[in-house]
């Protein structure tokens, strides 16, 4: 499980910028979607499909910035656990 962790969240900062991205696309889709509310319903579907796609990304970037804390809350070192 270590192993998993350590691969997912070895760019946290890459990570970061995944998340980041995937959140201008949901405020995009969000975008559209109010378009096709005023104007044409294919707007609306549009802003649906880049939505879904958002959370995706979205999603990915968040596993790997998740995976990168608690990869290192499970390996932090505790000296005081020794002395007991």
């Amino acid at each position: 499980m270590l192993f998993i962790l350590e691969k997912l969240g070895q760019n946290p900062q890459a990570s970061m910028k995944i998340f980041v991205r995937g959140l201008g696309l949901f405020a995009l889709g969000l975008c559209l979607i109010a378009m096709g509310y005023f104007f044409h319903y294919a707007w609306q579907m549009a802003g649906i499909i880049v939505l879904a796609i958002a959370c995706a990304v979205a999603l990915w970037g968040y596993i790997g910035i998740f995976a990168n804390r608690w990869y290192h809350i499970l390996t932090r070192h505790n000296p005081d656990r020794h002395n007991k």
